[in-house]
């Protein structure tokens, strides 16, 4: 398969509460040069909360969590990966979702390639695995998700049933239940929520 050129989300997907955005982001599909691959795992973050970059207010860095919603805020974690997070919310709010997980769906040979590794599940289960896959870097920060380099495309078919738990990875406001999987999927990042596993006897 090829890369999908749908059209895009349009910019009022995005200007919405961080956590309907992260809810419904899960069964998009994201695409970028050659590949794309499903939404499986959100995970959401505002400024009122000492998890979120914009926690610490507006600075240089900071700036793209406080812009037009619909932006892609790229960073690098522990100096190694570069993570996607889609920004959400009025301007003046410093909140956006990252994209957790995939499941791949165009450019799967090239994902491989990327990523040195065959097994599908492995390729997209990770937010830094993902943008890898991508080819997802930190030139992508502060474009628009709406017109490309990285695009959202809306859903096709129904929504998927959805499974909350604690977010992962962080120390700071862990107990908030703001991380969005879809059930069932084995595309979603570990560990995974307790939940979440009574959902692959279900739905595998």
């Amino acid at each position: 398969m090829t890369a999908r050129a749908g059209t895009a989300i349009d910019r009022a997907f995005f200007d919405r509460p961080v956590l309907d955005v992260a809810r419904d982001l899960v069964g998009c599909v994201v695409a970028h040069e050659g590949t794309a691959g499903v939404i499986v795992e959100t995970e959401a973050y505002h400024h009122t909360e000492p998890a979120c970059h914009a926690y610490v207010g507006l600075t240089a860095r900071t700036s793209v969590l406080y812009g037009d919603p619909g932006t892609a805020y790229v960073y690098r974690s522990y100096g190694i990966h570069a993570l996607l997070n889609a920004v959400c919310e009025p301007r003046e709010v410093g909140a956006a979702v990252l994209i957790r997980a995939l499941e791949p769906l165009d450019g799967i040979d090239l994902m491989r390639e990327r990523r040195g590794l065959d097994r599908l599940t492995d390729l997209c289960s990770g937010p830094g695995k993902l943008t890898q896959a991508l080819g997802i870097e930190l030139a992508e920060n502060a474009t628009s998700l709406l017109d490309g380099p990285v695009r959202v495309l809306p859903r096709e078919g129904p929504p998927p049933r959805l499974v909350a738990g604690p977010r992962i990875g962080i120390t700071k406001a862990a107990e908030l239940p703001w991380r969005f999987c879809a059930a069932g999927s084995r595309h979603v990042s570990k560990p995974w929520p307790s939940a979440f596993r009574d959902s692959l006897g279900q739905e595998s």
